[in-house]
């Protein structure tokens, strides 16, 4: 898990894929596996990327 979150940078979009209620939402930043995003129905949510793969949006 996680190679693909490596390539997650900010302003890019995402899906959590065990959350769909949570919407589309931007990357803040990418530290060491710890992803902030910012989701339209959940807020700020920091993910740790070694156990959640993030699905990358990029059309809505």
């Amino acid at each position: 898990m996680g190679e693909l979150n490596d390539l997650l940078e900010p302003g890019m979009l995402v899906r959590h894929p065990q959350q769909p209620d949570w919407g589309v939402g931007q990357v803040q930043s990418n530290i060491s596996g710890r992803i902030t995003v910012n989701f339209p129905d959940a807020g700020k949510v920091v993910i740790e990327g070694s156990q959640i793969d993030l699905i990358p949006v990029f059309s809505n």
